[in-house]
């Protein structure tokens, strides 16, 4: 796997992936960035909320669930000095869908989070992470 990332301007860079895909990132509002962009460390928890969710949609599907979406919620803690690294990441996962096992819903969740998912994977020896799940049965509309 390869990507590129380029400066274009004050402290606002592109990042390009390998196949093609591009996203800009900033250092934030407080070292002078746009906020109309993620910093590098809100991009790590939401690879941490995608990486899982598509897990936990796949792994349900799998197990014939009736997934009608997945939601991924994350409540992050980052040391106060630099660098300020993540420290606890809290994901809940808000399922919705009909007639959803609870027992299967907590049984993807924690197969994504200690098997699957290479991303918490990564953060695992050095970042608390810790999950939650809601389950919300879908109308007959």
């Amino acid at each position: 796997m390869k990507a590129k990332v380029s400066w274009f301007k004050d402290l606002s860079f592109v990042g390009e992936s390998a196949s093609g895909h591009a996203v800009t990132m900033s250092a934030g509002s407080n070292s002078g960035g746009r906020d109309s962009m993620p910093t590098p460390m809100e991009m790590v928890l939401m690879a941490v909320g995608g990486c899982s969710s598509i897990d936990v949609v796949m792994i349900l599907k799998k197990g014939r669930q009736h997934v009608l979406d997945c939601v991924c919620e994350l409540d992050s803690e980052r040391a106060e000095t630099s660098p300020k690294v993540f420290r606890k990441i809290h994901a809940k996962y808000i399922v919705t869908g009909k007639q959803l096992k609870p027992d299967q819903v907590e049984r993807a969740v924690s197969l994504s989070l200690e098997k699957y998912c290479s991303v918490a994977l990564m953060l695992k020896d050095n970042v608390e992470i810790t999950s939650s799940f809601e389950i919300i049965e879908a109308s007959d509309d």
